[in-house]
């Protein structure tokens, strides 16, 4: 027994240091707009948007752990003290064998999603351990050749986007270039001694390297060919870049996509260049306002995948997280985590659907709108309609914090009337000094809210 408690205590210590840290992707310093002008139209649109999901589903999702990350050897990584490396390693790829999600229903998916008022999604088809959530022919380390092999929705990939496409989303697809369970990735002839790269010299073993780029060429385009219309390609490990050497050859891949799916969004991200067609600071806001597309990823919980005892962030606060991006010019997309047996967890959806409620009652403040040169003042952050003619001052309130008599900003002075953009009540307005007071109704909600005038 009291081993028991020691690995126990041993393993809620590993989750928690790694679920903690985990790893952060900050922005690129430049942006390079894309050519293609069906590429730029999609963009467009997408930057309407304004709230996605990201989803992170895969073998970690069965104990409940970081994604990935814990068989990495870097040195901020806690694992269970009790087992090697190997062993751990071992453990890890195991669960392949009872990852078997039952209650697979991507339609509640889509529709708890669809009532938060998200509007395009990204699934993770394969995250850095190599674990593919489609039926891969380049490999057997797939859902569809474990433990849900005889599932006839084995194939999930195919399931998950059709239950979106259903619900006119736009569709999208994470896929990891580093694959740390590929043999041409991380070669088992040497340690794994070099964190999150490639463990052998590439100069020196050239043709495991191409072997490598050959097999990520083909499972993009197994993405790309097979699984229908695809708006986002959304790919992660910006690590491997030809800064050090291990090149993928973008310029064929991009190629290759946009000829299967023309206008294809391509997020590499941290890569400065053509294929990074939005940026995508990680669990972070930019400070200030930018002119380009972008998408701040942040999660529900404090991890991207599920986990048995979450954190939760308040439907309040990433309300006002939304409101920050959008008043900055970007979008949110939220993690959140299916469950191991295959369903958005109850407690989530009752987060998401506060937030959608909010965005029924106060949405015109965030879909369709641009930015603004006056963006923010204290508390009130602004958007604009894209004519120019409308203005929409979004009040924000913490947790606990109750709604002031009156609200005030400096600039961005109404012509015309103020109007409780959710019930459509006009406000009482004073305009003095370069400042406009505006007094609140009496009993409001303890919640963020909008406000609507011209200028």
């Amino acid at each position: 027994m009291r081993r028991i408690v020691i690995v126990f205590l041993a393993f809620v210590a590993f989750v928690l240091n790694v679920s903690a840290q985990g790893e952060i992707h900050e922005r690129s310093k430049t942006y390079e707009w894309p050519a293609d002008p069906q590429v730029v139209s999609k963009l467009k649109k997408w930057q309407d948007l304004k709230f996605g999901v990201l989803m992170h589903w895969g073998v970690y999702s069965v104990p409940g752990i970081v994604e990935s990350w814990s068989i990495c050897d870097e040195d901020w990584i806690t694992r269970d003290t009790t087992m090697t490396y190997q062993q751990y390693k071992d453990w890890y790829w195991g669960l392949a064998d009872k990852f078997n999600p039952t209650k697979f229903d991507p339609g509640q998916w889509a529709s708890v999603f669809q009532k938060a008022g998200m509007k395009y999604m990204i699934f993770t088809t394969k995250h850095h351990d190599g674990f593919c959530m489609f039926d891969s022919k380049y490999t057997d380390y797939s859902i569809a050749h474990h433990a849900f092999k005889d599932n006839p929705r084995r194939d999930v990939l195919k399931y998950v986007l059709q239950a979106f496409r259903d619900k006119d989303f736009m569709i999208g697809e994470y896929f990891s270039k580093p694959d740390w369970h590929s043999q041409d990735f991380w070669w088992d002839v040497y340690p794994v001694k070099n964190g999150r790269n490639v463990n052998y010299d590439i100069d020196k073993w050239p043709w495991r390297w191409a072997s490598f780029r050959k097999f990520v060429y083909n499972q993009m385009e197994e993405l790309l060919t097979n699984y229908g219309p695809v708006d986002i390609l959304w790919l992660d490990g910006g690590w491997v870049n030809p800064y050090r050497k291990q090149t993928l050859d973008m310029d064929r891949i991009a190629k290759m996509a946009r000829a299967r799916q023309p206008g294809l969004i391509m997020v590499d991200r941290t890569i400065h260049g053509p294929y990074e067609n939005y940026q995508t600071p990680e669990r972070t806001i930019p400070e200030t306002q930018l002119d380009f597309p972008w998408e701040s990823c942040i999660t529900l919980t404090n991890d991207w995948g599920w986990v048995p005892r979450p954190t939760w962030k308040s439907a309040d606060k990433v309300i006002n997280i939304l409101v920050e991006i959008v008043a900055k010019g970007g979008n949110l997309v939220l993690g959140v985590g299916p469950t191991p047996e295959g369903l958005i967890e109850p407690e989530a959806v009752k987060r998401l659907e506060q937030i959608g409620a909010w965005l029924r009652a106060n949405g015109k403040a965030i879909y369709g709108t641009t930015i603004t040169k006056n963006y923010h003042d204290g508390n009130v952050w602004f958007t604009a309609s894209k004519d120019g003619r409308k203005l929409y001052a979004i009040y924000t309130v913490k947790d606990g914090e109750q709604v002031p008599a009156t609200v005030s900003w400096a600039g961005n002075l109404p012509k015309g009337s103020v109007r409780l953009l959710s019930t459509g009540k006009t406000l009482k307005t004073q305009k003095t000094g370069g400042k406009v007071i505006v007094t609140l109704p009496q009993g409001m909600k303890s919640q963020t809210f909008a406000m609507e005038f011209k200028i």
